[in-house]
Protein backbone atom coordinates (compact mmCIF):
# COMPACT_ATOMS: atom_id res chain seq x y z
CA UNK A 1 0.00 0.00 0.00
CA UNK A 2 1.85 3.34 -1.24
CA UNK A 3 1.53 6.42 0.67
CA UNK A 4 -0.11 9.88 -0.90
CA UNK A 5 1.82 12.93 0.28
CA UNK A 6 -1.14 15.52 0.17
CA UNK A 7 -0.23 18.94 0.43
CA UNK A 8 -3.42 21.33 0.03
CA UNK A 9 -2.94 25.62 -0.44
CA UNK A 10 -3.70 27.37 2.82
CA UNK A 11 -3.86 23.94 5.00
CA UNK A 12 -1.63 26.07 7.58
CA UNK A 13 -4.02 28.79 7.38
CA UNK A 14 -5.30 29.15 11.39
CA UNK A 15 -9.11 30.67 8.87
CA UNK A 16 -8.98 27.64 6.69
CA UNK A 17 -8.77 24.96 9.68
CA UNK A 18 -11.21 26.54 11.46
CA UNK A 19 -13.83 26.85 8.86
CA UNK A 20 -13.45 23.34 8.21
CA UNK A 21 -13.91 22.53 11.83
CA UNK A 22 -17.32 24.53 11.85
CA UNK A 23 -18.34 22.54 8.78
CA UNK A 24 -16.92 19.17 10.41
CA UNK A 25 -19.23 19.61 13.68
CA UNK A 26 -22.16 20.29 11.78
CA UNK A 27 -21.83 17.36 9.84
CA UNK A 28 -21.20 15.14 13.40
CA UNK A 29 -24.60 17.14 14.51
CA UNK A 30 -26.07 15.50 11.57
CA UNK A 31 -26.39 12.43 12.88
CA UNK A 32 -24.18 9.01 14.03
CA UNK A 33 -25.87 7.43 11.05
CA UNK A 34 -24.41 10.03 9.03
CA UNK A 35 -21.11 7.80 7.55
CA UNK A 36 -21.06 8.00 3.77
CA UNK A 37 -21.08 11.32 2.60
CA UNK A 38 -21.59 12.72 -1.25
CA UNK A 39 -19.83 15.73 -2.14
CA UNK A 40 -21.11 17.87 -5.25
CA UNK A 41 -21.90 20.97 -7.17
CA UNK A 42 -23.95 22.36 -9.96
CA UNK A 43 -20.75 23.18 -12.63
CA UNK A 44 -17.47 22.43 -12.95
CA UNK A 45 -14.85 25.22 -10.99
CA UNK A 46 -16.77 25.21 -7.80
CA UNK A 47 -14.60 24.11 -5.48
CA UNK A 48 -15.89 20.84 -4.69
CA UNK A 49 -12.96 18.30 -5.16
CA UNK A 50 -10.90 20.49 -2.35
CA UNK A 51 -13.69 20.74 -0.17
CA UNK A 52 -14.21 17.11 0.24
CA UNK A 53 -10.59 16.75 0.92
CA UNK A 54 -10.65 19.68 3.33
CA UNK A 55 -13.57 17.61 4.94
CA UNK A 56 -11.79 14.03 4.82
CA UNK A 57 -8.72 15.81 6.26
CA UNK A 58 -9.96 17.60 8.93
CA UNK A 59 -12.29 14.41 10.43
CA UNK A 60 -9.02 12.54 10.19
CA UNK A 61 -6.93 15.54 12.28
CA UNK A 62 -9.73 14.75 14.86
CA UNK A 63 -8.69 10.77 14.92
CA UNK A 64 -11.52 9.90 13.39
CA UNK A 65 -10.38 7.08 10.10
CA UNK A 66 -11.62 8.35 6.76
CA UNK A 67 -11.54 7.08 3.44
CA UNK A 68 -11.92 9.81 0.52
CA UNK A 69 -13.04 8.04 -2.83
CA UNK A 70 -12.25 10.13 -5.73
CA UNK A 71 -15.88 8.70 -8.16
CA UNK A 72 -14.67 11.45 -10.63
CA UNK A 73 -14.15 8.66 -13.27
CA UNK A 74 -14.74 11.50 -16.26
CA UNK A 75 -12.51 14.41 -15.52
CA UNK A 76 -10.82 14.08 -12.08
CA UNK A 77 -9.11 17.02 -10.69
CA UNK A 78 -8.48 16.20 -7.16
CA UNK A 79 -4.62 14.35 -7.83
CA UNK A 80 -3.80 16.46 -9.75
CA UNK A 81 -4.02 19.79 -8.04
CA UNK A 82 -2.75 18.73 -4.70
CA UNK A 83 -0.30 15.58 -5.11
CA UNK A 84 1.54 13.91 -8.27
CA UNK A 85 2.09 9.96 -8.10
CA UNK A 86 1.86 7.52 -10.83
CA UNK A 87 -1.08 4.95 -9.94
CA UNK A 88 -1.31 1.68 -11.70
CA UNK A 89 -5.23 1.32 -10.73
CA UNK A 90 -7.92 3.09 -8.70
CA UNK A 91 -11.89 2.94 -8.70
CA UNK A 92 -12.53 2.34 -12.11
CA UNK A 93 -10.56 -0.66 -12.18
CA UNK A 94 -11.72 -1.67 -9.20
CA UNK A 95 -15.62 -0.97 -10.12
CA UNK A 96 -14.78 -2.69 -13.97
CA UNK A 97 -13.66 -6.09 -12.01
CA UNK A 98 -9.68 -5.93 -13.28
CA UNK A 99 -8.10 -5.36 -9.70
CA UNK A 100 -9.95 -6.97 -6.37
CA UNK A 101 -6.94 -6.40 -4.59
CA UNK A 102 -7.35 -3.52 -1.89
CA UNK A 103 -3.77 -2.87 -1.56
CA UNK A 104 -3.93 -2.28 -5.56
CA UNK A 105 -6.17 0.91 -5.64
CA UNK A 106 -6.34 1.54 -1.54
CA UNK A 107 -3.74 4.38 -0.25
CA UNK A 108 -2.05 5.81 3.23
CA UNK A 109 -1.76 9.34 2.93
CA UNK A 110 0.90 11.38 5.03
CA UNK A 111 -2.15 12.79 7.26
CA UNK A 112 -2.66 9.95 9.76
CA UNK A 113 -5.92 8.08 9.47
CA UNK A 114 -6.74 9.33 6.22
CA UNK A 115 -7.05 6.87 3.09
CA UNK A 116 -7.60 7.78 -0.23
CA UNK A 117 -9.20 5.87 -3.45
CA UNK A 118 -7.86 7.42 -6.93
CA UNK A 119 -10.28 7.34 -9.88
CA UNK A 120 -7.91 5.75 -11.62
CA UNK A 121 -7.94 5.26 -15.93
CA UNK A 122 -11.30 7.08 -17.19
CA UNK A 123 -13.87 4.16 -18.52
CA UNK A 124 -16.25 4.84 -21.07
CA UNK A 125 -19.29 4.26 -18.91
CA UNK A 126 -18.55 5.70 -15.74
CA UNK A 127 -22.63 5.58 -14.64
CA UNK A 128 -22.99 2.15 -15.45
CA UNK A 129 -19.95 0.79 -13.42
CA UNK A 130 -21.46 3.16 -10.64
CA UNK A 131 -24.73 1.41 -10.95
CA UNK A 132 -23.11 -1.82 -10.27
CA UNK A 133 -22.66 -4.50 -6.92
CA UNK A 134 -19.10 -3.82 -7.14
CA UNK A 135 -19.71 0.01 -5.76
CA UNK A 136 -22.68 -1.20 -3.65
CA UNK A 137 -19.74 -3.88 -2.19
CA UNK A 138 -17.21 -0.88 -2.05
CA UNK A 139 -19.82 1.19 0.17
CA UNK A 140 -20.75 -1.59 2.30
CA UNK A 141 -17.36 -2.93 3.48
CA UNK A 142 -16.14 0.79 3.62
CA UNK A 143 -19.19 2.09 6.08
CA UNK A 144 -17.62 -1.02 8.26
CA UNK A 145 -14.11 -0.50 8.25
CA UNK A 146 -14.16 3.80 8.27
CA UNK A 147 -15.90 6.13 10.46
CA UNK A 148 -16.34 8.52 7.70
CA UNK A 149 -16.82 7.55 3.90
CA UNK A 150 -16.23 10.80 1.52
CA UNK A 151 -16.96 10.55 -1.81
CA UNK A 152 -16.00 13.51 -4.57
CA UNK A 153 -18.40 12.98 -7.50
CA UNK A 154 -18.58 14.90 -10.45
CA UNK A 155 -21.08 17.99 -11.17
CA UNK A 156 -24.97 17.31 -10.95
CA UNK A 157 -25.32 20.12 -13.00
CA UNK A 158 -23.24 17.98 -16.03
CA UNK A 159 -23.72 14.37 -15.82
CA UNK A 160 -26.20 12.32 -13.72
CA UNK A 161 -23.23 10.49 -11.67
CA UNK A 162 -23.77 12.04 -8.97
CA UNK A 163 -27.24 11.34 -8.42
CA UNK A 164 -26.49 7.47 -8.61
CA UNK A 165 -23.52 8.31 -5.91
CA UNK A 166 -25.63 10.71 -3.49
CA UNK A 167 -28.41 7.36 -4.15
CA UNK A 168 -26.13 5.07 -1.66
CA UNK A 169 -24.78 7.53 0.32
CA UNK A 170 -25.71 8.56 3.94
CA UNK A 171 -25.90 12.10 3.10
CA UNK A 172 -24.60 14.55 0.64
CA UNK A 173 -23.65 18.12 0.60
CA UNK A 174 -23.70 20.35 -1.95
CA UNK A 175 -21.07 23.10 -2.95
CA UNK A 176 -21.61 26.17 -4.66
CA UNK A 177 -19.19 28.48 -5.91
CA UNK A 178 -20.21 31.00 -8.11
CA UNK A 179 -20.01 34.00 -7.51
CA UNK A 180 -23.95 34.68 -8.80
CA UNK A 181 -25.76 31.74 -7.60
CA UNK A 182 -27.94 30.94 -10.99
CA UNK A 183 -31.16 29.95 -8.67
CA UNK A 184 -32.68 27.89 -11.40
CA UNK A 185 -29.79 25.78 -12.18
CA UNK A 186 -29.74 25.26 -8.39
CA UNK A 187 -33.44 24.66 -7.92
CA UNK A 188 -33.07 21.78 -10.70
CA UNK A 189 -29.68 20.16 -9.37
CA UNK A 190 -31.43 19.90 -5.47
CA UNK A 191 -34.15 18.75 -6.96
CA UNK A 192 -32.10 15.59 -8.77
CA UNK A 193 -30.62 15.08 -5.43
CA UNK A 194 -34.00 14.59 -3.34
CA UNK A 195 -35.20 12.32 -6.12
CA UNK A 196 -32.44 10.11 -5.76
CA UNK A 197 -33.62 9.42 -1.87
CA UNK A 198 -30.29 11.07 -0.37
CA UNK A 199 -30.38 12.85 2.72
CA UNK A 200 -29.30 17.06 1.38
CA UNK A 201 -27.29 17.48 4.60
CA UNK A 202 -26.48 20.83 3.47
CA UNK A 203 -24.51 23.56 1.33
CA UNK A 204 -21.09 24.74 1.22
CA UNK A 205 -20.57 28.34 -0.38
CA UNK A 206 -17.77 29.07 -1.96
CA UNK A 207 -16.37 32.98 -3.36
CA UNK A 208 -18.48 34.97 -0.79
CA UNK A 209 -18.19 38.38 -0.61
CA UNK A 210 -15.93 39.59 1.94
CA UNK A 211 -16.87 41.82 4.46
CA UNK A 212 -15.04 43.68 6.79
CA UNK A 213 -15.33 42.88 10.51
CA UNK A 214 -14.37 40.71 13.41
CA UNK A 215 -12.92 37.36 12.72
CA UNK A 216 -14.74 35.74 15.65
CA UNK A 217 -17.83 37.86 14.21
CA UNK A 218 -21.54 35.92 14.77
CA UNK A 219 -21.79 33.24 12.26
CA UNK A 220 -18.64 34.09 10.32
CA UNK A 221 -16.23 31.84 8.94
CA UNK A 222 -12.84 32.43 6.59
CA UNK A 223 -10.59 30.64 4.65
CA UNK A 224 -7.75 31.56 2.88
CA UNK A 225 -7.13 33.72 -0.40
CA UNK A 226 -5.88 31.53 -2.45
CA UNK A 227 -7.86 28.72 -1.40
CA UNK A 228 -10.68 30.53 -3.56
CA UNK A 229 -12.95 30.88 -0.21
CA UNK A 230 -13.57 33.70 1.69
CA UNK A 231 -15.70 34.81 4.72
CA UNK A 232 -19.56 33.96 4.66
CA UNK A 233 -21.61 35.75 7.11
CA UNK A 234 -25.28 35.83 8.76
CA UNK A 235 -26.17 38.36 5.37
CA UNK A 236 -25.78 35.61 3.26
CA UNK A 237 -28.62 33.61 4.90
CA UNK A 238 -31.53 35.16 2.97
CA UNK A 239 -30.12 34.08 -0.52
CA UNK A 240 -30.13 30.46 1.00
CA UNK A 241 -33.78 30.48 2.08
CA UNK A 242 -33.99 31.06 -1.46
CA UNK A 243 -32.47 28.05 -2.19
CA UNK A 244 -33.37 25.74 0.50
CA UNK A 245 -36.92 26.60 1.76
CA UNK A 246 -38.29 25.74 5.32
CA UNK A 247 -41.52 23.90 5.49
CA UNK A 248 -43.03 27.32 7.16
CA UNK A 249 -41.41 29.19 3.81
CA UNK A 250 -43.36 26.99 1.27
Amino acid sequence: MSTIDIKLEGQDNYFVQESFKFIRTNIQFCGADIKTIAITSCNENEGKSTTALYIAKSFAELGKKVLLIDADMRKSVLAGRNFKMNVSAGLSEFLSGQVKDAHSFLHKTTVENLHFILAGVYPPNPAELLSGKNFDSLLNVSRNSFDYVIIDTPPLGAVADAAIIASKCDGTIMVFGSAEINRKEAQEVISRLRLSGTKLLGAIRNNATTKSGSAYGKKAYYKHKSSNVKKVTEEDDESWKKLFPSDNDK
